[in-house]
């Protein structure tokens, strides 16, 4: 089950899948609305037969600079968005993933997280504490066999970052940070996101997995 608070965007993206063989269905969910969220895990169980994996990968950044000059209305939807609806996601969803065995939540970071970004002050804290969140509800659901991990990726192209990928300036000054000279793929951090819910990580929980083209990642 896929969704985005976009109706053009889950048609877009099962029509896509759909294409390539995968059982999918998709639904509109505006992550900071409580009906959205509570529609999108019953509607899910129904069609699926329940919910094995969580992949928390809303988020938003508002207005660019530093983070002490953020103004607050912006701080405090980012953090809603970011850090407290994925909060609500994965607890309004652990009811149906300890119906299952071995379930998994995955949160969705950046790279900002650990190295954070002048520019996008409030949303690289805001990933940070999407880390913070990770490790503890991986301690606080280890015994009942769920594991949650983290991804955090470096510059992906998208529709997200293309004030950074679009921009001549931008998007140069950005390669130079990165060793590997290229930015990253949305099939790239999807094959991060399978090994942390497959049986191959079987043994990893509470981590934070970057895939930034070598970017410097160290908190």
């Amino acid at each position: 089950m896929i969704s985005s608070r976009k109706e053009e965007n889950v048609i877009k993206s099962v029509q896509k899948l759909t294409n390539e063989g995968l059982s999918v269905s998709g639904q509109v969910c505006d992550v900071t609305n409580a009906e959205h969220r509570q529609s999108l895990f019953k509607n899910t169980k129904e069609k699926f037969g329940g919910i094995d994996i969580l992949v928390s990968n809303a988020g938003i950044h508002t207005k660019l600079g530093y983070v002490l000059e953020s103004d607050e209305s912006s701080w405090d939807e980012i953090f809603h968005v970011n850090v407290k609806c994925s909060f609500l996601l994965a607890k309004e969803a652990l009811p149906y993933l300890r119906e299952r065995k071995g379930s998994n939540i995955v949160f969705v970071s950046s790279i900002s997280g650990l190295h954070p970004y002048p520019y996008i002050g409030a949303y690289s804290v805001s990933k940070t504490a999407l880390i913070g969140l990770t490790k503890a509800a991986a301690k606080s659901l280890v015994t009942e066999n769920i594991r949650v991990n983290c991804l955090a990726p470096g510059i992906i192209e998208t529709k997200f970052s293309s004030p950074i990928t679009d921009n001549e300036i931008s998007r140069n000054a950005s390669l130079e940070k990165i060793p590997m000279q290229r930015f990253g793929t949305i099939e790239e951090m999807g094959g991060v996101v399978a090994f942390l819910v497959s049986d191959d990580a079987s043994y990893i929980t509470g981590e934070t997995i970057v895939a930034s083209g070598g970017m410097h990642s160290r908190l």
